[in-house]
């Protein structure tokens, strides 16, 4: 069985041939999954098709991971001579969307054997270089064994999105496999009602230290927040619970939607959440990674920042109240006080490193002092948009990860879903994601004295204009 993954191997240490071996069994692992993963796709001929049409075929993740190997290891000076120059660069760039109307990709791809073949290649130089490069503890980010950690935590990143894009595959170009169990626990979903929270001030960032644990240059710096009181719910939201906005007609009355998510709406002629499917006779089933299956209406829903932000309005005129998305320091302090937030997330506390299944499981299995899911489970929106802390430095191996996404554009994401691993379960981890994107995200919903709609658009106009002042 596959599912249950490694920790992030430490960058410390005093023992070289120890950290050599397993930083050799966590590579391959990371390899090893990635791989699996695309076993789910029942022909080749899968490969060359668009999951949507803003990505591109699924060929391109499955030689994209092998080549950025290559391209970090030539970056940081220890590899001198390319297995491929012409694959290096095809798969080297279009990992983020192309236009939401995108309807065809004209590039020209090669067979999946070649691609199969050049990711032995890789393996087997990567492999070597574990084996054979002078290695000194602890591992810093000028080092060559840093570009390594880059490319396992980078693949990691893809068998999660790469995940997500098979859930959008039509269900007959998949198959089920052992190797990823759906779990089999569903019913009705438990009445939500929020916790309080006393607020205080916080620190976010982890300094300018690597503190052991490798780290994505956005981690990196400072920030103080000082936070008001605020309650958030107990639960994610549920499908059962995302059902009744669903029902109310929430997907057609554009007063839940601001403008972005209106355009979206026009754009994908939404009426549900992604991995709802509508039957003839107006009900819904649901979509898993490799099954559709009865609704479970006490899973986590999942859904875009837009669509959980709609939910967040049609809520507040109900019950004559402001819900919002929490704030990321809001959401650091309902995990920290629910003790969620070890260094590494706890995969036997919480839904996730596929620890458990390879699918949500009940809202209230896991709990985290007075909420559940805390961590894991599914990703969890918040209302902060994406930015540097006081102290960012861009790593220059990798220099489009993390300055893209300042753009006022992305909104970050916080606790893993069923599916994080390697970096993605490390407490310091910031990941963000466009507003629209569809993840293996859902939410849980806010009451407190944050940012108002004004406030939040009026933020985000100033971090887009001082993004393209600054990044053209």
């Amino acid at each position: 069985m596959l599912h249950r993954q490694m920790k992030s191997v430490r960058l410390d240490g005093d023992d070289i041939s120890a950290k050599r071996e397993s930083l050799r069994s966590y590579f391959h692992q990371s390899y090893d999954l990635f791989e699996s993963l695309f076993d789910l796709l029942i022909s080749d001929d899968i490969f060359y098709l668009q999951s949507e049409p803003t990505r591109h075929p699924m060929i391109f993740y499955f030689g994209h991971t092998a080549i950025f190997y290559i391209n970090k290891l030539v970056a940081s000076g220890a590899l001198q001579e390319r297995i491929n120059p012409h694959f290096e660069q095809l798969f080297a760039v279009g990992v983020d969307e192309m236009t939401w109307d995108a309807s065809s990709d004209s590039l020209k791809w090669p067979s999946v054997n070649d691609v199969r073949a050049y990711r032995q290649r890789v393996r087997e130089l990567v492999d070597q270089m574990i084996t054979s490069m002078p290695m000194r503890l602890p591992i810093l980010k000028d080092d060559p064994f840093w570009a390594i950690w880059m490319g396992i935590e980078h693949e990691r990143i893809h068998i999660e999105t790469s995940s997500v894009l098979h859930r959008q595959m039509p269900i007959r170009f998949v198959h089920s496999s052992d190797n990823f169990p759906i779990c089999p626990i569903f019913g009705d979903a438990p009445e939500n009602l929020l916790i309080d929270f006393n607020g205080g001030e916080i620190r976010l960032g982890k300094g300018s230290e690597d503190n052991g644990i490798y780290g994505w240059d956005n981690e990196y710096g400072n920030i103080t927040r000082v936070i008001e009181p605020f309650s958030v719910s107990r639960y994610l939201v549920s499908n059962g619970e995302f059902m009744d906005f669903v029902a109310a007609g929430g997907y057609s009355t554009s007063r839940w939607w601001d403008e972005e998510g209106l355009k979206y709406l026009q754009i994908r002629n939404v009426t549900c959440p992604p991995f709802w499917v509508l039957q003839e006779d107006g009900s819904y089933t649901f979509r898993t990674l490799t099954q559709e299956i009865e609704m479970p209406y006490n899973w986590p829903v999942e859904v875009n920042a837009l669509e959980a932000e709609a939910f967040c309005r049609w809520k507040s005129a109900q019950e004559g109240k402001t819900y919002r998305l929490p704030s990321e320091a809001e959401w650091v302090m309902m995990a920290q006080e629910g003790n969620a937030l070890d260094e590494i997330f706890d995969d036997q506390r919480s839904n996730i490193n596929l620890s458990h299944y390879a699918s949500s499981v009940p809202i209230d299995t896991f709990a985290h002092g007075d909420v559940y899911d805390a961590v894991g489970n599914v990703w969890q929106w918040t209302q902060t948009q994406m930015d540097a802390y006081e102290g960012f430095v861009t790593h220059p191996w990798y220099d489009d990860f993390s300055e893209p996404t300042f753009d006022g554009k992305h909104n970050l994401i916080k606790g893993g879903s069923w599916i994080s691993s390697g970096n993605e379960i490390v407490s310091a981890s910031r990941y963000a994601f466009r507003r629209h994107f569809i993840q293996h995200a859902g939410f849980r919903y806010a009451v407190g004295e944050g940012e108002n709609e004004s406030k939040k658009y009026a933020h985000i106009v100033q971090m887009h204009e001082r993004w393209v002042k600054r990044y053209g």
